[in-house]
């Protein structure tokens, strides 16, 4: 596995190191160089409030040591279920306990019995590889945004119904920028922990990083990467230093505002509201239907599932119909559309309530772990690697953790935590 690992890292290095060579990169860097020195020296940056603005949210213990604590997940799942406008079935409130208690078992009491030694143990990453792997997935993300434009004729922000013509094989390579700035940025963080560069430095650089992404992704049209990616950006820069607490609370409310407001603007675009309705209930609305998905899937999957693992496979491209299609076809036999079913939809159906139970426990193991890694570490990688997972699986309380590319997150996030594992054994 380490021949396979050095031979695709000194692949990626070179193609990595002949870009930054070429011309055109070089004047990139160079402009971005003048600009960072610009603003690490602007009078201008000297208004921004300092780390001590809202003082008492930087004091707060329970924000400044467990704000993204894996048990977030929770928390937000909460906050989703309470936005919905109908109350959830019986045999659904028996589910949800059962993937709380899962979640709450997997990710605070199991990881207690692993990972028992020092740090020294653990496995390491070379900074210049991280940056080359992030680098290089940024690029392949933006030629398939160019592919993706190019291939329904415009630009989905400025006509929202050539978003549901944009084919997936194109578009998926384009969210492979959220795992790249994640790296990238990671990158950086260990730039900062080695005082290669200042604080304020890999601050615009994360910004830098943000724009790009906010660039490309919002002009597709797309309001889930857009939030994975600014949730990335935030994880990683409060856990490495970089972001303030209170930074860290403005930020979760823009992230929410630009939820309602893509949401709100859009369906006006799409003429499914009008203009005097609140702009809270997309939301609203959005929630209390897949709700409603939720209570149909529950009945359907029952104790102990109808698919068994067929969901989940569904994600595998080639599949006929993919998982949210999948939903389509079970709740009203339409494969033309896609539903989200929630965190637990494709648990339910799969395997049922048991199945809950035991992938709950599961996901909430391997955040867990990781945060606990992270934690005895405060390795750059760690750092990055949980920052990723615990933002899909926030986002996943809605939508599910079900696209090939995430679910591929999640299988090198167990494969790296379970070799730590045993090396900590040794």
């Amino acid at each position: 596995m380490s021949v396979i690992y050095s031979t695709l890292t000194s692949l990626i290095n070179k193609i990595s190191d002949e870009f930054h060579k070429s011309f055109l990169f070089t004047v990139i860097f160079a402009i971005l160089g003048f600009i960072e020195d610009q603003w690490v020296n602007s009078f201008f940056k000297k208004l921004y409030p300092s780390e001590n603005f809202l003082n008492f949210l930087n004091k707060n213990q329970i924000l400044k040591n467990h704000i993204f604590n894996p048990l977030i997940v929770l928390f937000v799942f909460a906050i989703f279920l309470l936005l919905a406008l109908n109350s959830v079935s019986n045999s659904l409130a028996i589910t949800l306990m059962l993937a709380f208690a899962g979640f709450f078992i997997g990710c605070v009491i199991i990881p207690r019995f692993f990972l028992k030694n020092d740090s020294d143990n653990i496995l390491q990453f070379k900074r210049k590889d991280i940056y080359s792997i992030g680098f290089c997935l940024i690029l392949i993300s933006i030629v398939f945004f160019f592919v993706s434009i190019a291939s329904v004729g415009g630009i989905p922000l400025l006509k929202p119904s050539i978003r549901y013509l944009l084919k997936p094989i194109f578009t998926m390579p384009v969210f492979l920028i959220i795992p790249g700035t994640c790296l990238v940025a990671s990158a950086y963080l260990k730039d900062f922990q080695d005082n290669e560069i200042t604080r304020s430095q890999a601050r615009f650089r994360f910004l830098f990083l943000l724009a790009i992404d906010c660039a490309f992704l919002l002009l597709l049209g797309y309001r889930t990467p857009l939030l994975a990616a600014f949730l990335i950006i935030i994880i990683i820069g409060f856990y490495g230093n970089i972001v303030s607490v209170w930074e860290v609370v403005i930020g979760a409310l823009i992230g929410v505002g630009a939820i309602v407001g893509i949401g709100y603007f859009r369906s006006l675009g799409e003429l499914t509201i009008t203009s005097s309705t609140s702009p809270i209930y997309t939301l609203q609305s959005r929630a209390d239907f897949t709700l409603h998905v939720l209570n149909l899937l529950d009945f359907i999957g029952g104790n102990f599932g109808v698919t068994h693992g067929s969901m989940l496979a569904s994600s595998i491209p080639g599949s006929d119909l993919g998982p949210r299609m999948m939903v389509g076809k079970l709740i009203a036999w339409r494969t033309e559309v896609t539903v989200t079913p929630t965190l637990i939809g494709q648990m339910v159906v799969d395997f049922g309530k048991v199945g809950v139970l035991l992938e709950m426990t599961l996901l909430g193991f391997i955040l867990g772990i990781g945060f606990k890694i992270m934690q005895k570490t405060k390795n750059y990688f760690y750092i990055a690697i949980y920052s990723l997972i615990l933002t899909y699986s926030i986002l996943g309380v809605e939508t599910g953790i079900l696209d090939i590319q995430v679910l591929l997150y999640f299988a090198i996030a167990i494969f790296i935590y379970l070799i730590n594992i045993i090396k900590s054994r040794n």
